[in-house]
């Protein structure tokens, strides 16, 4: 005999399991996985349990944002550009399932320097030793430039990037998000935080410029929210802090101004959830009605799908 008091079970009361609630029924298990699926198979054959149920809600809800010809507004940070999507995101513009671009500073670099020689994301880690991260001057040159462009002619500071891309007819400007952006006519804003951006360490900067011209892009920004309520999409790409910020705080504009934003939907796409996405993107702006969704996942595979899905969805 132990030295121990044990707890008797015999007075446990039970129920059986096939009359108990419970969250997983077996119709919303996977489907295997073949040879020679097509796109729609494949996405037919998900689970439809969590993320993969979200991803195609996300999907229909961007689909129906069209139909209803309610904003879809795509926010995103440099690492999106670096991992190949824009092709993928400029294709959805062009179909109609975008309306509005948003970035920080380092997307519309990124997007600069790849539309100008086909390459861009330097090695920092070397670089940073001498001194010479960042030192590229004919990407400040363009981007400054733009800023100024935008204060002396009244654009925005990413319709500037982009006609000036589009003029200059770089070799790879064809995949530049901000140019195509410009060419389709719907806005590509640029959200800049002073000194996050190579651009700055240049002696062409102007603050003033840089400060006024994203200024004017959170007031072009903020109308496109304006507009999103009763059907529109936000979804955030890869932006940790700023986009995430900026549009809680374009929300509490459109609101105070007396615009119903209510009944739409929010989707934080990111390899790892962070805070700010999560609250001021998924959470905070549907209290009042609406759906926030986070998936997890690498960009260049999560972006492809999304969109994959999304035509599917609208084909459906």
């Amino acid at each position: 005999m132990g030295s121990y008091k044990e707890i008797d079970l015999s007075g446990i009361k039970t129920y059986t399991a096939s009359e108990r609630p419970s969250k997983v029924k077996a119709g919303e298990e996977g489907r295997a996985v073949r040879a020679g699926m097509t796109v729609r198979e494949f996405l037919d054959s998900l689970p439809s349990i969590l993320k993969a149920g979200d991803l195609k809600e996300i999907a229909r809800s961007v689909v129906n944002a069209k139909k209803k010809g309610k904003p879809v507004i795509v926010m995103l940070g440099g690492h999106v550009i670096k991992t190949g999507c824009s092709p993928v995101l400029i294709d959805l513009a062009v179909n109609g399932y975008i309306t509005h671009f948003a970035s920080n500073g380092a997307a519309a670099i990124h997007d600069t320097e790849l539309a100008r020689t086909g390459h861009t994301s330097e090695d920092v880690e070397n670089q940073i030793e001498d001194g010479s991260f960042g030192m590229a001057s004919d990407t400040a040159v363009m981007v400054n430039l733009a800023a100024k462009r935008a204060v002396d002619t009244g654009e925005g500071f990413g319709e500037a990037v982009g006609s000036m891309l589009l003029k200059e007819g770089g070799a790879h400007v064809g995949r530049a998000l901000v140019a195509r952006s410009y060419k389709l006519k719907i806005p590509y804003t640029l959200h800049v935080a002073i000194g996050t951006d190579i651009v700055h360490q240049h002696p062409d900067a102007s603050g003033a410029a840089i400060g006024e011209a994203s200024m004017r892009d959170f007031r072009i920004f903020s109308a496109s929210v304006a507009e999103l309520g009763q059907g529109g999409v936000v979804l955030n790409l890869g932006s940790a802090v700023i986009m995430p910020e900026i549009f809680l705080k374009a929300l509490s504009v459109a609101r105070n101004l007396g615009n119903d934003v209510a009944d739409f939907t929010t989707a934080n796409f990111d390899m790892i959830q962070h805070y700010r996405p999560n609250v001021n993107v998924v959470q905070r702006p549907v209290l009042s009605g609406g759906s926030g969704y986070s998936i997890t996942g690498h960009h260049e595979i999560m972006i492809p799908l999304l969109a994959a899905a999304i035509y599917e969805e609208a084909e459906a």
